[in-house]
């Protein structure tokens, strides 16, 4: 339990080597949460230091999905602050100082091990069955005396000299009293001049007052070797959170090799809402004190308390997202979810960049229908597609062609028959027309009479109510595709794969 007072400052420190890990909005969440109750900062910072796998465009990413999110930061590298810069790569100068505080300590040494000396090293010992850490092969050597050893290479890295003793255990918010392995002689500087993430983390958290750092538990067997860094170099030390990890249904970590959902952008694609995703994340490591699932972000604040964070790592449930995401999208009011409807068309090519406004209407009128039944965004091609594309280009799909009985045609032309000329283009009035035709006038079973109409209009088996659509979509196109299917039918052989329906 974190029993502090006082203002406090939290930060999510991603690295742009990729698209942007959905633990980055997880770890945000929470962060954000408990900053929005106490009234502090949110501190974004860029860990660019690992320049191997850095990705240009990863940067931007991190900003555009949180920001989709809803999870906005009040310092970073794009909104700048009092502890500018918050990008590592912009602060190397700040670094060397520290490091050479501890060289000069004695907490630190420089190592000219070659990459292959230490991968032998580490291979030696595993055969042995040893423990895996540096064998101190360059500790008290000058680099002339090393120079004469094997596996020597000419710029060094520096490393931490770990004692014997150094404390292992530590206070975790979340956790209560917590023991992590020895640490070995990490390194600290690379040969490159950059920082590694021990070093650099531990800086920039004390430089930017940071007063908690919740992260994933994974980092649990490094915080005795940032606390001994606090130590030597006189850092006052901030409070730690490891919040549990995602993990697959395997009960394996997430990650984006194996499992699609760990990118963040994957729900963007998949047409999530972002209250919904906000909903979800808190969800797999919170529990609400009335035991609700189904909560805001603001009632998450009212309600945070870090003693109420599971443990236990939770699988990431695709199935409770997508139930999730429905009950919110239900929740919309209908102009909002329009207005997001509209968007994501225009996202799948099904709208111009620009829609007109009778194709706005079109979407606006068609909300009701499909409210109840959409769970994803993404889904709104297949249910409204239909009523925004012109007559001649409506795709009919294959399954729903071979799902038409021998006697469609017939049905097709009572059809035409009832609705030409119907003096009232409403859905009551086209249902009663359709009625008196298909059911009473040729005697077929309400569930097989429509079946026909609905294909030649909405190219489907399954879609949203038909009257309804046909009174959106209109006389002129709804005749048209009738007519279209009736004659592309009686054009094929007399028999269409199916049987006489049940009359």
């Amino acid at each position: 339990m974190d029993n502090s007072t006082g203002p406090v400052r939290l930060r999510v420190a991603p690295s742009p080597t990729g698209d942007p890990h959905v633990g980055t909005a997880y770890m945000s969440l929470f962060n954000l949460a408990f900053v929005r109750q106490r009234g502090g900062q949110f501190v974004l910072r860029v860990e660019d230091t690992d320049r191997a796998r850095y990705r240009d465009d990863s940067e931007q990413q991190v900003y555009d999905t949180l920001r989709w999110l809803g999870l906005h930061w009040d310092e970073g590298p794009d909104l700048g602050g009092p502890y500018a810069p918050y990008r590592q790569s912009e602060r190397l100068a700040t670094y060397r100082p520290y490091v050479d505080r501890l060289l000069e300590s004695g907490h630190a040494y420089h190592c000219w091990c070659s990459t292959e000396r230490l991968q032998e090293m580490r291979e030696r010992q595993q055969r042995a069955k040893l423990p895996t850490g540096y064998d101190r092969l360059c500790l008290g050597k000058t680099r002339e005396e090393r120079a004469e050893l094997p596996g020597f290479t000419e710029t060094p890295v520096v490393r931490m000299l770990i004692p014997d003793d150094a404390p292992t255990t530590f206070r975790d918010v979340i956790r209560g009293e917590v023991s992590a392995p020895r640490p070995d002689d990490q390194v600290i500087l690379k040969a490159d001049g950059f920082p590694t993430y021990h070093l650099a983390v531990v800086v920039d958290d004390s430089e930017m007052a940071i007063t908690h750092v919740v992260r994933g538990e994974e980092w649990i067997s490094s915080t005795p070797k940032h606390l001994l860094l606090y130590a030597w170099l006189g850092l006052p030390a901030p409070a730690f959170a490891h919040m549990p990890l995602l993990r697959n249904v395997d009960k394996s970590k997430i990650s984006k090799r194996k499992n699609p959902a760990a990118r963040l952008t994957w729900f963007q694609e998949q047409g999530y809402l972002p209250e919904a995703l906000r909903n979800f994340l808190a969800l797999l490591g919170y529990s609400m004190p009335d035991g609700r699932e189904v909560f805001s972000f603001e009632d998450m604040v009212a309600e945070f308390d870090w003693a109420r964070v599971n443990t236990v790592g939770p699988v990431f449930d695709l199935d409770k997202l997508d139930w999730l995401n429905g009950e919110y999208v239900r929740a919309l009011a209908e102009d909002d979810l329009a207005s997001r409807l509209v968007d994501r068309l225009v996202r799948d090519g099904v709208l111009p960049p620009e829609p007109r406004e009778q194709q706005r209407d079109v979407v606006r009128r068609a909300t009701p229908l499909v409210q109840t039944r959409l769970n994803l965004l993404s889904e709104a091609r297949g249910m409204l597609g239909f009523l925004l594309v012109p007559d001649a280009e409506l795709v009919i799909e294959p399954d729903a062609v071979g799902s038409l009985k021998p006697d469609a045609p017939a049905v097709l032309e009572a059809s035409l028959m009832a609705l030409d000329g119907l003096a009232e283009w409403r859905s009551s009035q086209l249902e009663a027309a359709l009625r008196a035709a298909l059911v009473e006038g040729l005697g077929i079973k309400p569930k097989f009479a429509f079946g026909p109409l609905r294909v030649a209009v909405t190219g489907r088996r399954v879609s949203p109510p038909l009257f309804e659509s046909m009174e959106i979509l209109g006389p002129d196109s709804t005749l048209a595709r009738v007519r279209s299917l009736h004659t592309a039918l009686k054009a094929q052989a007399p028999d269409l794969g199916g049987a006489a329906p049940d009359r």
